[in-house]
């Protein structure tokens, strides 16, 4: 399950991870801290929107 930044597009794909965020590859979203913020815009996790298709 996938998800996209609506600001900015940043993909966050659990299997690969955000490895410059310090998350590793096969984290699920819903375990990344709330606090965290798009590596791409900054804008907050609740931003994020599961990718359908």
């Amino acid at each position: 399950m996938r998800y996209v930044c609506e600001i900015c597009g940043f993909l966050y794909d659990p299997s690969e991870g955000v490895p410059e965020c310090n998350i590793p590859p096969g984290f699920p979203f819903d375990r990344v801290d709330e606090d965290w913020n798009c590596p791409e815009c900054g804008s907050g996790k609740d931003n994020f929107t599961l990718l359908r298709g």
